[in-house]
């Protein structure tokens, strides 16, 4: 695993963690240009930037130390490995850590919030939640997307970890909480092909993650009438393992029975879209099953 970091000088003049001041930001990139400025004017109030590269070849680099930001660099191995990497490795000059992708923009609102919570040290939580909305075609798609959708963003770096290499999971020695405002999520800035692209690796993830969860684990019947919504979207999530149509139903729910059509053209793209991602996770899982039988693909 080859990792670039700053001189063990720099390090070791890094103060300590400290409390009730403001949050660290730290952002994982990989050729992230387009992105990267926008994310980092919206968390331009931190005192403390780190951006954790996966030796980009464009100028996502360039950008980052113009912006202030402290560069570190490692190999990309896994989501898993980058975050928990940071996390553990990387000194940071608060207690708290905010963790935006770099395709995010964090609202003022959002880190109005942030700041609240980091500035009372009385909080006992060690990670909170906060929900997105995904903007397509000069739009928030608030049906299609299936919002409101709340990731882990901002959490006590020595009391958290990541499990899962792929669609990670936070868990934290202490409470989560969740926190109102939202951050902007522009998932296709870097264009349609760009899109494909990463869709294609994370279908072949989640094909081989559908497979392995059908040979350990059985639906979770009483997860799709839970009160807690994250569990409710998982259990429909698994139950589609074992369904057929796969990609017609998740269009037709996301489009009829949860509105979609309200989002106009952009929400219709945006269902066809995950449709097709479906097909080919379905396609993948097939492939799979092939080569584990010996048969030609």
């Amino acid at each position: 695993m080859t990792v670039r970091e700053p001189p063990l000088s720099t390090l070791a003049a890094e103060p300590l963690a400290r409390v009730g001041k403001n949050a660290s930001v730290l952002i994982l990139t990989l050729n992230e240009e387009a992105n990267l400025p926008a994310c980092l004017e919206a968390v331009s109030w931190s005192d403390d930037i780190v951006v954790l590269d996966s030796f980009s070849t464009d100028r996502t680099v360039e950008i980052a130390r113009k912006a202030g930001a402290r560069v570190f660099q490692r190999e990309h191995d896994s989501e898993l490995g980058q975050r928990n990497y940071g996390l553990s490795s990387i000194p940071f000059r608060n207690e708290w850590v905010y963790m935006p992708d770099a395709d995010e923009v964090t609202t003022p609102e959002l880190r109005e919030e942030i700041l609240s919570v980091v500035r009372d040290p009385g909080r006992p939580e060690a990670a909170f939640r906060v929900r997105f909305k995904v903007m397509f075609m000069g739009r928030w798609i608030k049906h299609s997307s299936l919002y409101p959708t709340w990731v882990v963003r901002l959490v006590r770096p020595r009391h958290v970890r990541f499990e899962r290499a792929f669609h990670t999971a936070c868990f934290g020695e202490g409470p989560e909480g969740q926190l109102s405002s939202h951050f902007l999520h522009y998932s296709f800035n870097k264009g349609m092909n760009a899109w494909y692209e990463k869709h294609n690796r994370y279908s072949w993830h989640e094909a081989q993650e559908a497979l392995e969860f059908r040979l350990t684990h059985r639906p979770d019947f009483a997860g799709l009438f839970s009160q807690d919504p994250r569990r409710r979207r998982q259990a429909l999530k698994r139950l589609t393992y074992w369904m057929p149509f796969r990609p017609a139903l998740r269009f037709f729910y996301m489009y009829l029975f949860r509105l979609g059509f309200l989002d106009g053209a952009a929400g219709l793209t945006y269902c066809r879209l995950i449709a097709v991602y479906e097909h080919m996770i379905v396609v993948k899982m097939a492939e799979l099953r092939r080569r584990q039988k010996g048969l030609p693909v």
